[in-house]
């Protein structure tokens, strides 16, 4: 029996430490129920016969509770398992009513309302956030005339042109089946065998080996919908559509280095940054832009546009803004939102419609499926955060976990026993009218699919020189750990078609005796104009609009130096962390004391774009001799930060041997000169800090 007298609203009560409940004052708190809404009156102890006898099968209080907590869990998407994801607004600015009638895409300034959800996805839910994978970005527009999901990568191409070949790309870079591992990696023989065997996955393998797969944040990040979309508009019109998205604050990702000390560091690292982000009241936003063109300027490319494992360069099809989504509410419960949240690329308003990309087409099979599969019923469109936010009437009736309590008689259409009976409506979705196929049935593609070469050396050749190291340093690491000779030498085979240059600097750093045979094309490869708008090094903007420096203090530091710099780095528009020996802080040089917003040990240099050192001489003498603040200080000069430093942190610079360059400044009276240099990387460090294959 419960200690506390019987009222219509029990104490809140939490254990004691001889494992009595201790009483708190009932206050406002709504009384606690079962999921029945049977008010439960003591919820530390299970019913028993008897203080010391078993526990009674009749106590459906525990049964409820316990029954409930084993079934917590659904399966885990077998893909883009781990993810995080938030509320927002889209809002159009530019007006496509010349090619649609979709209102999502016409009623200029209307916001509507997204939720957007990134994620890894070789990876399963428990793995980290920052491995060299693709990352998903998937937003589901609630419109006026119901729900439309864009449902794609940071990546404008994929792996594979059919989705006939989908569950063996997933099976090859998952988990090798008998061991178990690696978790979220692509570096082991099964991915690479897979890979070497495929060449139409080059392209994307290009992509994949760049600095796109190793992210700063999701909020540097680009967001593609990889696939040709078709725009109808009121005479049923076609125009073929891509879609992009922009970041506003421009990309950024991390060197390899970095991503392997966030994810042992911080495993949630991408996860907390857009969380924390978002609670500062800091929005990430992404432009919407589209490139648009008609079926007969698509015959002129000199690739099928069909083909997903293909991109339309920007100075060919240029691309046009449309509107922006700002992300501006965290969700209210992961599970409910983030877990449970049901994307099928299928979901379209009227107006958009599909291509004949055989990718999509399987797509639009696949996600359906797997949504049954997951969240158990057809009704998972009931759940809130799948639930469309505007008016709708459906025949659709039972099935499990039915939460609707439709009325009336009639449950098809048409009938005339039933005024308020929804009807076929007279505008309603179409499907593009396209000419009869005059082609016989048969498992067949393209010719116009067989170039795989050639848009991976157009990507190879429109990287800056940094970037294509990386690349090629990518590649020695993932086929280092490739055990079997014979696919390392298969897949150098293949890079020798893609660029020559490419394929020697990966056969010398994997130790080959010599080249392997050139691999032979379908057919002749082409040689692309180079597309800058394929780089990233060159487009990321030198800027410190929410990034994140590290001030590094102690005790006795210049108090009025420590103020000056926060000042002049919140005036650019980052966000600063003031880092200390302890986390309680430490006391100035003026006498104040001042709190520590993180301690040393345990904040990687990784996690932030630049730190500056505000020591005092006997303060920067201790911590040369603290591993923990030498690695601090050499891994950001390794990672090409930028470091400032007032006269007792060049005592640490000194003790550690770094060599002074343009990215190592002087903190002066408004520190201008290191707000600069950490607006971006020091590029030219690189090569000499890291020898490049």
């Amino acid at each position: 029996m419960p200690k506390h007298p019987p009222t219509t609203r029990a104490p809140r009560a939490t254990t004691g430490t001889g494992g009595e409940p201790h009483q708190l004052a009932a206050g406002s708190h709504p009384p606690l129920t079962t999921n029945q809404g049977v008010p439960v009156t003591n919820n530390q102890t299970s019913l028993k016969a008897g203080a010391r006898g078993p526990t009674l099968l009749e106590d459906f209080i525990l049964r409820e509770k316990i029954t409930h907590f084993d079934h917590e869990r659904i399966p885990e998407r077998i893909v883009h398992a781990r993810g995080s994801a938030a509320h927002g607004v889209f809002e159009l600015h530019t007006s496509l009513a010349k090619y649609t009638t979709a209102k999502v895409l016409t009623e200029v300034g209307v916001k509507t309302p997204v939720f957007t959800r990134f994620s890894t996805v070789a990876g399963g839910a428990g793995s980290v956030d920052t491995p060299r994978d693709v990352r998903g970005f998937a937003v589901k527009f609630y419109t006026p005339e119901g729900n439309w999901d864009l449902v794609g990568n940071n990546i404008p191409v994929f792996f594979i042109q059919d989705a006939m070949k989908f569950p063996d790309l997933i099976h090859a870079v998952k988990m090798e089946p008998d061991r178990g591992f690696p978790q979220a990696a692509s570096a082991h023989d099964t991915f690479w065998d897979f890979i070497s065997l495929m060449p139409e996955s080059l392209h994307m393998v290009m992509w994949a080996m760049s600095d796109r797969t190793l992210p700063r944040s999701l909020r540097f990040m680009e967001g593609f919908g990889i696939h040709s979309f078709r725009l109808l508009d009121a005479k049923g019109r076609a125009t073929f559509v891509k879609f992009h998205w922009r970041p506003v604050l421009g990309l950024q990702s991390t060197l390899w280095d970095e991503a392997v000390q966030l994810a042992g560091a911080d495993p949630d690292a991408h996860r907390r940054d857009l969380w924390t982000a978002i609670d500062d009241g800091r929005f990430p936003a992404w432009d919407l832009a589209v490139q648009l063109f008609t079926e007969k300027e698509a015959e002129a490319f000199p690739f099928d546009h069909l083909d997903p494992t293909k991109l339309i360069p920007e100075e060919l099809v240029p691309l046009q803004v449309i509107g922006r989504m700002t992300l501006n509410r965290n969700p209210a419960n992961h599970f409910a939102e983030n877990e449970q949240v049901a994307y099928c690329p299928a979901n379209l308003p009227p107006g958009i419609d599909f291509s004949n990309d055989p990718l999509l087409q399987g797509r639009l099979f696949s996600y359906l499926d797997t949504q049954l599969s997951r969240l158990g019923t057809p009704n998972f469109d009931q759940l809130p955060i799948n639930a469309p936010k505007c008016p709708f009437h459906t025949q659709t009736r039972d099935g499990h976990m039915q939460t609707r309590v439709p009325t009336g008689r009639v449950a098809y259409e048409p009938s005339s026993l039933q005024a308020d009976a929804p009807y076929e409506a007279p505008r309603g979705f179409q499907s593009v009218a396209a000419p009869g196929e005059p082609d016989a049935k048969g498992r067949v593609r393209p010719e116009s699919f067989a170039d795989h070469y050639s848009q991976a050396r157009q990507f190879i050749h429109s990287q800056n020189a940094l970037e294509q190291a990386h690349i090629a340093s990518a590649l020695v690491f993932e086929l280092s750990k490739v055990e079997t000779p014979a696919v390392r030498e298969r897949l150098v085979g293949h890079l020798r078609v893609v660029d020559a240059d490419l394929a020697r600097r990966v056969a010398t750093g994997l130790g080959l005796p010599a080249l392997p045979p050139a691999a032979r094309p379908a057919m002749p490869v082409q040689d692309l104009p180079p597309s800058p708008a394929l780089g990233l090094i060159d487009k990321t903007p030198p800027s410190l609009q929410d990034r994140c420096v590290a001030v590094l203090f102690s005790d006795d530091s210049d108090a009025k130096r420590l103020a000056a710099v926060d000042k002049a780095l919140r005036k650019a528009g980052a966000k600063v962390m003031k880092l200390a020996p302890r986390i309680g802080g430490a006391t100035l040089s003026d006498g104040t004391h001042q709190p520590a917003d993180a301690r040393l040990a345990g904040s990687p240099a990784a996690a932030f774009d630049a730190i500056a050192l505000v020591l005092s001489p006997a303060a920067a003498q201790q911590l040369a001799q603290d591993d923990t603040a030498a690695t601090f200080v050499r891994q950001a000069y390794a990672h090409l930060k930028a470091i400032g430093h007032d006269d007792g942190g060049l005592l640490l610079v000194e003790a550690l041997h770094l060599v002074a360059d343009d990215g190592v400044c002087a903190l002066d009276a408004k520190a201008q000169a290191f707000v600069a240099a950490a607006a971006t990387r020091q590029w030219d460090r690189e090569e000499r800090i890291h020898p490049l294959p």
